[in-house]
């Protein structure tokens, strides 16, 4: 998906923090601050927050493997798009096309869906991920507020 829009960075915003299930909702809380300057509906934040919610459990669940770290999550506006990054320096991702497929989970014990990047798609305009063993990951996703197809796109 390399359709990625750049533009000048209208603002920008970034925190580092411990990769403890704790902190997922604090990602979730500080995105949704960062996003309300562009007055979005509930549902691209809804979207938005759920989308960040699944990156950030996968850095914590299966970057690290109850191992300490950090995440970093760097969100920047250019116009009316967001992107969000989503990093872990962690074990990376052996295969990401398997890794993005609906229900595959490296961790069926743990009880976990496999569903993260299936939201992750289906929430955000784009989404990108980059990967290398022993190295980390890092999950960039992009989405227009404002932009409603349904209302904008001639028949």
């Amino acid at each position: 998906m390399n359709s990625a829009k750049t533009c000048k960075t209208d603002n920008e915003m970034e925190i580092i923090f411990d990769a403890v299930s704790a902190n997922e909702s604090l990602a979730r809380v500080a995105v949704a601050a960062f996003v309300t300057e562009k007055n979005p509906t509930l549902e691209e934040l809804s979207d938005i927050k759920t989308a960040v919610s699944e990156a950030v459990t996968n850095a914590i669940i299966h970057g690290y493997n109850g191992k300490e770290g950090k995440v970093r999550m760097h969100c920047k506006w250019s116009d009316k798009v967001l992107e969000v990054e989503i990093e872990d320096k962690g074990v990376g991702i052996e295969n990401i096309k398997q890794a993005m497929e609906p229900l595959f989970t490296t961790r069926p014990d743990a009880d976990r869906s496999g569903m993260g990047f299936s939201f992750m798609e289906a929430f955000m305009d784009e989404l990108e991920v980059e990967s290398t063993l022993g190295e980390g990951t890092l999950i960039r996703m992009q989405k227009e507020i404002g932009y409603n197809p349904w209302i904008y796109e001639e028949d």
